[in-house]
């Protein structure tokens, strides 16, 4: 494992700790509205002058988006972590070091980049690149910089123990199998606290899917995709109903 995002045990620089709380406390209306904006404002790629091409980079674009919310659902069905905070500022009623969190420090983060990245590749424009990648990786950078500032002052030596032992970001997988056979996995609370954002985004990758070919091909040839995305989105349109039928229910 690369020492880099193993233990760096130095304190991050403050105004990376102040970007990142101000990241934290607005991104919940702050990070759909810069995808959007970036995505609106983007001209999609037709990669070499292939359509074949391209629906290869959107299946890799939404293989690296779902290998995200694995492991998100990964980390949540084992051990799940307070990550909304308390009154939109970072807070942590305890320091969780068991399930994936003693793999990796920020696997929930990590999995959001990924979902992330998975998005621009599909979208693949140049703005995309340039400015969507470069801002959601600073925004993520930023906002684990603030976490540890935060848990190093609430939980003192208890968390640089953990901090020298265990990854930033990058999992270590030694040690998994033990993981994954001491602990029981929870589907209800997996399904409970992921169902809304994964609807959102796996919404949101078919519509970009459907966008870039209409904006590359036209609408008059881009009707196959329309009736493979209206397909892909039967699935998750009945996921979402009857997840959210079961938690107004009380069944999750």
């Amino acid at each position: 494992m690369s020492t880099e995002l193993a233990s760096a045990t130095s304190a991050p620089a403050p105004w990376l700790v102040r970007l990142g709380n101000t990241f934290f406390h607005h991104r919940n209306a702050l990070f759909p509205v810069v995808f959007l904006l970036v995505a609106a404002l983007s001209k999609p790629r037709l990669p070499w002058g292939s359509v074949r091409a391209d629906r290869v980079v959107d299946a890799l674009g939404l293989a690296i988006a779902c290998t995200g919310q694995a492991l998100r659902g990964l980390v949540i069905g084992l051990a799940y972590i307070r990550r909304g905070g308390k009154n939109r500022r970072i807070h942590a009623d305890e320091l969780v070091t068991d399930g994936f969190f003693a793999h990796s420090r920020n696997p929930l983060y990590l999995g959001n980049m990924l979902v992330y990245l998975g998005l621009f590749v599909v979208l693949d424009s140049l703005l995309g690149w340039l400015v969507g990648v470069p801002f959601f990786l600073l925004a993520y950078l930023a906002i684990t910089a603030a976490e540890e500032d935060y848990l190093h002052r609430q939980f003192g030596e208890a968390y640089d123990g953990y901090h020298r032992g265990v990854p930033r970001f990058l999992p270590n997988w030694n040690g998994i199998s033990a993981t994954l056979a001491g602990m029981q996995f929870n589907w209800q609370r997996l399904v409970r606290k992921e169902y809304g954002s994964t609807f959102i985004w796996m919404t949101t990758a078919l519509a970009l899917v459907y966008w870039e070919a209409v904006r590359n091909r036209g609408v008059a040839a881009s009707a196959g995709v329309l009736r493979v995305v209206l397909l892909l989105w039967v699935p998750v349109i009945v996921g979402y109903g009857t997840a959210r039928y079961l938690k107004k229910n009380g069944r999750l």
